[in-house]
């Protein structure tokens, strides 16, 4: 694995959690919890994008240091991805949660 991608996936998970968090006001969890759980979810998210479609030339490419632009689009597009989408499923989890404790 690159270090240049997954720096990537990392950023961009982040992003991705801060977009969906304000998108999707009622599982928003602040500035820093959007952030942190969006940059363990593209971690993640670029992870399994990279294994799951780029099995081939794009992960060979990406270990080799030559990142071409549709491996970093992947890159962007996996880490954004599952950072907003672990950005809301904890935000369900803390909603239900305060919910049964009401």
């Amino acid at each position: 694995m690159n270090l240049v991608a997954l720096i990537i996936q990392l950023v961009s998970g982040a992003v991705g959690g801060n977009v969906a968090g304000g998108l999707l006001k009622q599982y928003d969890l602040g500035v820093l919890g959007n952030s942190i759980s969006g940059i363990v979810g593209g971690g993640i998210g670029g992870q399994l994008l990279t294994m799951l479609l780029g099995g081939g030339a794009t992960a060979a490419g990406a270990a080799a240091g030559n990142m071409d632009i549709g491996s970093i689009v992947a890159q962007i597009a996996g880490g954004g991805v599952g950072g907003g989408i672990l950005m809301i499923i904890i935000g369900i989890i803390r909603q239900a949660m305060s919910s049964q404790s009401a």
